[in-house]
C-alpha cells in the first residue's frame, strides 16, 4: 500500500524543501488549506484532505481534518495482522507522517483559534511513534529527512519525536486553561513553558541548565536582550530577575545592585546616573562582580559612572541590565569590560500578567499570590511613638519599606536619613538581632539619623535597643510582637519614630 504524509502547518517554515524530500523518499502526501496551495504552488502532487475523508471542509473550516479515515489511518497497529487487513478492507490509507503545527493560541485571540483537528492527528500520530513520524518542529525536518532516505526502521527518533509531541500539547493546551481560568489555585495546574535558550551552567559549571517562559506572560524576560559580553548562567538569570523585581515598584529612576539573588545596594534618584552612583555607593565591596539592573535607560552619564567604579575601585560588574542601553553608552560599557554582559528587557509593564509565584519543592512545588502592595497599603500603617514623623520624614520611611520587600529574609536594612538609598543591609540572617548587627555596623557613622527597616516584627526590644546606639531615628517595622510595648517604649526614651505597618514583607 501507498505511504502517505499528511501536512497540515501554521509555521511553512522550509515546508516545500522538507515535502519535496518526503515525496522523493515514496510517500504521497496529503494536504489542505494554506499548506496545500504553497506545496502546489512549489509544483508538488497533493491529494486533497477531503479525497481522504470523503467529506467536504465545514463549518468554517471547523471540520477539516478529524474523520474516521484520518484517524483510523493514523492509529491502526501495523505489526496487527488484523488490523492491517481491517485497514485494507475499510480503504484506510497508510498514514505514516503527520506534519503539523498549531495556529498560535494567545490572550488576543479568539475561542475560535483553538485549534482541534490538528492536535487529534499529533496525538494519534505520537501514539502510534512505533509507525509513524510526528513531525512539529522545521527544525527536526533534516533529521526525518535523512531516517526516511535510508529507510531506517529503528524507531528512537520517532519515540523522541513522540515526546516532544505530548510536551508541545500539554504547552498548547496550557495556553488555553490559562486564558480560560479564573482560578487562583485550580485542582489541576497546567505549567506550560516554552524553552527561551540553553544557559551557560546553573549554579555552578558543573551543572547544566536551560530557561523557560510561561503562555501570555508579559515578563521583562520575555524581551531579555543580549547586547554584548558573557551569556547567562542560571545565577545571572535570577539576579536579573530579582533586580527587576526590587526596581520595577519606582516611578522614578531607580538603581540596585544584586549578588546572589539579593540587593546589597538600592537606590532611587532624580536621574539614572544619581540612581546608581548612589546604589554602588551604598555597598562598593559587595558591588564586585554584582548584576546592576536599571528600571530605565542606560545614557552616557549613566554608562560613565561605571566606569568610574572600574577606575577608583578596580571593580567590575558580571551583568548590566535595563530597559534600553543608549548607542554611545553601550560603546563606553563595553570598553570598561568586554566580558560584561549588557542586557536589555525593555519596558517593565505597571501590571503583570500573573499574580501567582511558584516555589521548588522536592517532587513538585507550591504556589503563593504574589506580594504586589507593598507601596498601596500605607492607610494601614500607624504612628505608635510619641513622636511623629513629617511628610518628607514619612516619604523616606515608605522607600525604606519598598526596599526591604525585595531583601531576603530575615532582613534589616537602613537607610541615609535624606537621600533614598541603602546604607546597610543585613539579609538572610536566621536572627533579627544578628540582621540588626550587620546592617548597622555596614551603616556605620551614616545610622545616625538614618531609618532601620525590618520586614517582621521584632520578638524582642533588642533590635530598638541597639538601633537606638547608633543613633537610628525612624524605624518601620510590622509590629504584632507580644512585646511590641517593650520596643515603643524604648524607641519613646530614645526619641525615635516608630511606624508599625500590620503587615509583613518576607521574600524568600
Amino acid at each position: 500500500m501507498n505511504k502517505y504524509a499528511l501536512m497540515s502547518v501554521y509555521d511553512k517554515t522550509d515546508i516545500v524543501s522538507f515535502a519535496k524530500k518526503v515525496s522523493k523518499a515514496g510517500y504521497t502526501i496529503i494536504s489542505s488549506g494554506g499548506t496545500a496551495k504553497e506545496l502546489k504552488k512549489a509544483g508538488l502532487v497533493v491529494v486533497p484532505i477531503q479525497d481522504i475523508t470523503g467529506n467536504p471542509e465545514s463549518f468554517d473550516g471547523r471540520m477539516k481534518t478529524i474523520s474516521f479515515q484520518i484517524e483510523s489511518g493514523i492509529l491502526f497497529d501495523r505489526s496487527n495482522p488484523n488490523h492491517v487487513k481491517e485497514a485494507k478492507d475499510l480503504n484506510i490509507p497508510h498514514i505514516d507522517m503527520v506534519v503539523c503545527n498549531f495556529y498560535p493560541f494567545d490572550t488576543k485571540a479568539s475561542i475560535e483559534h483553538i485549534d482541534v483537528g490538528g492536535p487529534t492527528m499529533v496525538r494519534a500520530a505520537a501514539k502510534n511513534h512505533e509507525s509513524v513520524y510526528v513531525v512539529l518542529d522545521p527544525k527536526d525536518y533534516g533529521r526525518v529527512a535523512s531516517d526516511i532516505a535510508h529507510k531506517k526502521k529503528d524507531s528512537s527518533l520517532r519515540k523522541e519525536l513522540a515526546a516532544k509531541a505530548f510536551a508541545y500539547l500539554s504547552w498548547y493546551d496550557s495556553h488555553i486553561a490559562q486564558y480560560l481560568s479564573s482560578e487562583s489555585f485550580p485542582e489541576y495546574l497546567p505549567l506550560g513553558g516554552k524553552k527561551v535558550g540553553d544557559l551557560r551552567y546553573g549554579d555552578n559549571p558543573h551543572q547544566q541548565a536551560a530557561w523557560y517562559l510561561r503562555p501570555h506572560t508579559n515578563s521583562p524576560l520575555a524581551h531579555l536582550k543580549n547586547l554584548s559580553g558573557r551569556e547567562l548562567s542560571v545565577t545571572n538569570l535570577t539576579d536579573i530577575n530579582a533586580g527587576i523585581e526590587s526596581v520595577r515598584m519606582f516611578s522614578a529612576p531607580a538603581a540596585v545592585v544584586i549578588k546572589h539573588n539579593t540587593p546589597c545596594g538600592l537606590a532611587v534618584g532624580s536621574t539614572t546616573d544619581e540612581a546608581l552612583a548612589r546604589a554602588i555607593e551604598a555597598d562598593p565591596v559587595s558591588a564586585f562582580g554584582g548584576v546592576i539592573v536599571l528600571n530605565k535607560k542606560i545614557d552616557v552619564k549613566t554608562a560613565e559612572i561605571i566606569g568610574q567604579f572600574k577606575k577608583d575601585k578596580q571593580s567590575h560588574l558580571d551583568i548590566i541590565a535595563a530597559p534600553d542601553v543608549q548607542e554611545d553608552a553601550q560603546k563606553i560599557l563595553t570598553e570598561v569590560r568586554k566580558t560584561t554582559g549588557i542586557y536589555t528587557f525593555g519596558e517593565i509593564p505597571a501590571k503583570r500578567s500573573t499574580n501567582n509565584q511558584i516555589r521548588w519543592i522536592d517532587g513538585g512545588y507550591a504556589l503563593q499570590t504574589l506580594d504586589n502592595d507593598v507601596d498601596t497599603s500605607t492607610k494601614d500603617w500607624k504612628v505608635v511613638t510619641k513622636k511623629k514623623p513629617t511628610k518628607t520624614q514619612m516619604k523616606q520611611i515608605e522607600t525604606a519599606w519598598k526596599f526591604i520587600a525585595r531583601v531576603k529574609s530575615n532582613a534589616i536594612l537602613i537607610v541615609d536619613k535624606d537621600i533614598p538609598m541603602t546604607r546597610g543591609i543585613g539579609t538572610g540572617q536566621t536572627s533579627r538581632i544578628g540582621a540588626a548587627h550587620i546592617a548597622l555596623t555596614q551603616a556605620d557613622i551614616y545610622a545616625k539619623g538614618a531609618v532601620l527597616a525590618s520586614d517582621a516584627f521584632f520578638p524582642f526590644s533588642d533590635t530598638v535597643e541597639l538601633a537606638a546606639r547608633y543613633g537610628i531615628q525612624y524605624i518601620i517595622q510590622p509590629g504584632g510582637s507580644i512585646r511590641d510595648k517593650d520596643s515603643i517604649y524604648l524607641a519613646d526614651e530614645a526619641g525615635m519614630v516608630m511606624v508599625f505597618t500590620g503587615k509583613r514583607a518576607f521574600w524568600h
